[in-house]
């Protein structure tokens, strides 16, 4: 191992740890498989997660396949604007017909996806139309099932300022930019105290204007959390 390697990944870790509080965005690079989570990506999560044990931080993820979940985040610190598999709607969008999913229905889902074929969740109690994932590759997505967390993470988003803060941006591709990779650039711009660690092993660019406080990776991200030895 180079030695310049071992430096910048005490600086990466050095970032983190003195933060007051961490900003991450998890993006597809860890949804390869919509219904099912890779281990590897998992194990990589596991680790970030256990280096977050004591900090203060929130994750916002465009994921789908409840991976931050199955990595052991806190469910209070997690946002999944483009839903998640814990949670089916009416295909009419119906008010009132969002429903958590049973475990069942979860390793059915996973089940059958796994063999092409088709899954049942049942009939909307409200107008009898078949239900459906709630997630935004969902025609009529219901975006009343993330709102909630929503409303935490945004309040969560105005205590940032002025403080010591680490934004953290693994694997986010262009796909939703409007959800992490953009904001995120915004938060780390007006945030003086603000470090950005963007890793991406295509998109991993730093703006002219987060030069000065942006660190540009390109690797993998699933790759570089487990090789800075989190």
């Amino acid at each position: 191992m180079s030695m310049e390697w071992k430096n910048m990944k005490k600086e990466y870790l050095d970032k983190i740890m003195e933060a007051d509080l961490i900003l991450i965005g998890i993006g597809s690079e860890f949804e390869k498989l919509r219904y099912r989570c890779e281990e590897k990506a998992i194990e990589a999560l596991k680790e970030l997660n256990d280096l977050l044990n004591g900090k203060n931080y929130f994750v916002i993820t465009t994921c789908t396949n409840n991976i931050l979940k199955e990595s052991g985040f806190k469910k209070d610190r997690i946002v999944s604007p483009c839903g998640n598999l814990e949670v089916k709607q009416c295909t009419k969008a119906c008010k009132g017909s969002l429903q958590e999913l049973t475990d069942e229905e979860i390793q059915n889902i996973r089940q059958k996806a796994d063999s092409d074929g088709e899954f049942q969740l049942g009939i909307c109690a409200v107008c009898g139309a078949p239900m459906t994932l709630n997630n935004v590759y969902t025609s009529e997505y219901d975006e009343e099932g993330y709102l909630n967390d929503w409303k935490m993470y945004t309040k969560w988003l105005q205590g940032t300022l002025n403080k010591k803060l680490c934004v953290l941006e693994l694997g986010v591709d262009m796909t939703f930019p409007n959800i992490i990779r953009w904001p995120f650039e915004k938060v780390a711009f007006y945030n003086q105290k603000a470090t950005f660690i963007r890793v991406n092993e295509k998109l991993y660019h730093m703006s002219e204007e987060l030069r000065d406080k942006g660190i540009a990776v390109n690797k993998k991200s699933i790759d570089w959390i487990t090789e800075i030895d989190i």
